[in-house]
């Protein structure tokens, strides 16, 4: 097969790595192409992907809307030559349009509830969305569900081993008591009108009297936070996610990884509460939302004074991966089986346990 991968976000590396990897080692071709977000470039590169860059779409929503029809355009004069048997993508609107062009089925991955201007534009195109089992939306005839989530296509055990190499970058060791804290732009086109932490400096003040605190910021820092910024490379973010005490942040994607890992959670955001898979991983107890600041720091610190936190953690690590699917065997199945899988997952849904591994940690 001739496949093509579609990647608008460094989580999109990710999540598609391991299926990558197995799709071509199973002989078939898989063409990536990607535009420029944040750090996808750098996590194609360090993953050592041969990538088509189509550009960037731009920081406001004026630009993207202006360069949607022009990224749509060059994919599909990228692809026409090399007559594509499948196209996939995360929610990728260019993916959707160009195999309407090049008359070719489109698979979409989708969790995120909210992006409803990104669905409407690509859900008349694409021929299947998969979907996790929790996501909230009903997309139609077309939705395919899951027992799954996008972050255990990487982080699965099958497909994760932690390394604590990472630590020493830092100055740490296991058992070092360290909190991780998350900011982010909010520039995407589904988080206008939201927010979340309102006072960076009171949160992290609270955080530290109970462990070391390290900030990831996708935009500039206040003076008086510049101190514990960190420089992580992009790959190692999971591993240090692995071995923290607790995760506190505003980034989605980066507080659902922490939890898939065992590392307990708090993600504050006011588009939280439109997200399936954060009332699941509450249900396994390892995330919280929050829309305050005061809400957010009384649930850390309840957290953080339980000294069997990251033991209790990994308990509920193996429970919540011994019901879920590991998600890139499912993908590759999926894939390689097209159409005939959709036929399947709609008569009997029950056939994805076929990938479920109990017992792996």
């Amino acid at each position: 097969m001739r496949i093509v991968v579609d990647i608008n976000h460094p989580a999109h590396v990710h999540f598609f790595k391991n299926f990558i990897w197995e799709m071509e080692e199973q002989g078939h071709q898989v063409v990536v192409t990607a535009s420029q977000k944040d750090l996808a470039y750098t996590l194609l590169q360090k993953y050592g992907f041969t990538y088509i860059p189509l550009g960037c779409y731009g920081n406001s929503l004026f630009k993207k809307l202006m360069n949607l029809p022009l990224l749509d355009l060059k994919m599909y004069n990228v692809l026409k030559k090399m007559n594509p048997d499948i196209l996939v993508g995360i929610g990728s609107i260019r993916a959707a349009h160009a195999s309407l062009l090049l008359k070719k089925p489109c698979v979409s991955f989708e969790d995120t509830e909210h992006a409803t201007e990104q669905i409407r534009l690509y859900l008349p195109f694409a021929t299947s969305v998969c979907t996790p089992s929790c996501y909230r939306g009903d997309i139609g005839p077309k939705q395919i569900r899951y027992n799954g989530y996008h972050e255990l296509a990487y982080l699965h055990p099958n497909r994760f081993t932690p390394d604590p190499a990472v630590l020493t970058e830092l100055d740490l060791a296991e058992g070092d008591p360290f909190i991780i804290v998350r900011f982010v732009s909010w520039q995407a086109s589904h988080d206008v009108g939201q927010h979340g932490i309102r006072d960076k400096v009171g949160l992290v003040k609270a955080l530290e009297q109970y462990g070391r605190v390290l900030i990831t910021s996708e935009g500039a820092l206040p003076e008086e936070l510049r101190a514990y910024q960190i420089r992580v490379s992009p790959e190692k973010l999971h591993d240090l996610l692995y071995y923290a005490t607790l995760y506190v942040g505003e980034g989605g994607t980066t507080a659902s990884e922490a939890a898939v890992l065992g590392t307990h959670a708090i993600h504050i955001s006011t588009t939280a509460k439109y997200c399936g898979i954060f009332c699941d991983l509450n249900r396994y107890g390892l995330l919280w939302t929050s829309e305050s600041d005061e809400e957010t720091i009384q649930k850390a610190i309840e957290l953080l004074q339980d000294p069997n936190l990251k033991n209790v953690g990994q308990y509920k690590r193996s429970c919540l991966v011994d019901e879920k699917i590991d998600v890139t065997a499912f993908m590759v199945w999926f894939i390689e089986n097209y159409p005939e899988s959709v036929s399947l997952m709609q008569e009997n849904s029950d056939f994805q346990y076929t990938f479920q591994t109990k017992g792996s940690l």
